[in-house]
């Protein structure tokens, strides 16, 4: 809860500031990765499969571990779950850095999701903590700006150190950055904010949403086969048991009523999934058209890529402002459309697309993105009681995270029903572009479904 001393003590600046370069830290981390698969695929001999589980085993493991993160930062202490989050980044990072084989990478990158779980549930609770309501939308547009910074910089700076060094820099390069984190948060950053009363922790519910997330992602990626149609109807009967124990459970990780008893705060959260769900795949997917196709080095196609994370980036405070004063619904709907406009020209690239075209649509994809992100969060904390705000602050992380997840775990089934096992190599570039542009239909209507979604939110 918040403390009435905070922002007169400047503990609420502090915190903000702690919370924004955590929220740099870890996606440049994360997407930084993605220029170096071409790299790490050839050092380490993966296949086209094994290369595709990357970026999908780190969402993964964030979207089984959110809630539970959120509800021991609530029990416990958001800033010491946010400090322990910093510490298995720095360790996992190292040991993917120093891995030999890519199934130790593999596993080390799951480790990598458990700690940015820890890191992102928790970052906007501790915002909210420390922040006035009425400047809640300004500080949260702050944070949002620093993740797409952390997403500007990374393909750059995946490029280069991939270039210079070797794929294994992109991994050790910030085990020092997060250590120095680390050391401010110990030496400057005074106070604790958690709930007064602890609530015994929901060990049935963390098992049973496991078991939906795991076997949704394994399900998609061995579709056609009836495995797969078996293990995706695993998946939701193991969604309908959560929903069933979290609404009869005493201490749930989640309140059900929550979703019942506020629009907006339900129509935001599916919304948000949407969203993610249409953009997350496009730097993984970009990463590959650019190096394979294009023929670009790591650093030219990470220069490109950034350019949608940056225009993010510079709308995303701005946006955070509109949010205190218009009403969400407007501006995150309007940030809506851009995206879907920018999804449509990209659609229509092809191996002989120019950069300029692709430049152009990646930047308006960003800007809408920019627009939508800050409101949308603004509208899920402003819609929940002080005391469930680090609850809400996981599961709005989690229906990013979950929308991520989803969209990944559709192009992986792509990869492996156009490319397979095979290496990527110039032979697969037909493959790869058709993937790209199944990829790109699937995004494109995801961010329809949110326009409308959007639009029918209501007044904040």
């Amino acid at each position: 809860m918040l403390e009435p001393s905070a922002e007169k003590s400047g503990i609420a600046k502090f915190a903000l500031i702690i919370v924004c370069l955590g929220s740099i830290i870890g996606p440049l981390g994360m997407a930084s990765v993605n220029i170096a698969i071409p790299d790490m695929a050839a050092d380490l001999q993966a296949n086209a499969k094994m290369v595709s589980w990357l970026p999908t085993l780190f969402i993964l493991s964030s979207v089984v571990f959110m809630l539970p993160a959120g509800k021991l930062a609530d029990n416990y202490g958001r800033k010491r779950i946010y400090s322990y989050g910093l510490a298995l980044n720095a360790f996992s990072s190292f040991m993917c850095g120093v891995s030999s084989s890519i199934e130790w990478v593999l596993f080390w990158r799951f480790i990598q999701g458990l700690a940015s779980s820890m890191i992102f549930a928790t970052g906007i609770a501790i915002i909210s903590s420390v922040t006035p309501s009425h400047k809640r939308g300004a500080a949260l547009g702050l944070a949002s700006a620093c993740i797409y910074i952390g997403l500007t910089v990374a393909p750059a700076v995946g490029g280069w150190l991939t270039e210079l060094w070797g794929w294994r820099a992109v991994f050790l390069f910030q085990v020092p950055i997060v250590i120095a984190l680390l050391a401010l948060i110990k030496i400057r950053l005074e106070g604790e904010w958690k709930n007064d009363d602890k609530t015994k922790f929901d060990w049935w519910g963390t098992g049973i949403f496991a078991v939906f997330s795991s076997s949704l992602v394994y399900g998609l990626s061995i579709l056609p086969s009836v495995l797969g149609g078996g293990i995706l109807m695993l998946s939701t009967l193991s969604l309908g048991l959560f929903v069933l124990h979290q609404s009869r459970s005493r201490k749930p990780l989640i309140r059900i009523q929550m979703f019942r008893d506020s629009r907006i705060f339900s129509i935001s959260l599916s919304t948000s999934l949407l969203m993610y769900a249409s953009n997350f795949p496009l730097v993984f997917l970009m990463s590959l058209y650019l190096q394979y196709v294009k023929g670009f080095s790591p650093s030219h196609a990470g220069q490109i890529i950034l350019l949608q994370a940056l225009s993010m980036a510079i709308l995303a405070p701005i946006s955070g402002k509109l949010a205190d004063k218009f009403e969400a619904r407007i501006i995150a709907t309007l940030g809506c459309v851009i995206v879907g406009a920018g999804l449509a020209v990209l659609s229509m690239i092809s191996a002989e697309t120019s950069i300029v075209y692709i430049a152009t649509s990646l930047l308006l994809i960003g800007v809408g993105f920019g627009l939508f992100s800050t409101p949308n969060n603004n509208a899920i904390i402003g819609a929940v009681k002080p005391s469930e705000v680090g609850v809400a602050s996981a599961t709005l992380n989690l229906s990013r995270t979950i929308g991520n997840l989803f969209g990944m775990s559709l192009v992986n089934l792509m990869v492996h029903f156009y490319i397979g096992d095979e290496q990527f190599s110039a032979e697969q570039n037909p493959a790869l572009i058709h993937t790209f542009d199944m990829a790109l239909l699937m995004s494109l209507s995801f961010a329809a479904m949110a326009c409308i979604l959007s639009a029918l939110r209501g007044k904040s």
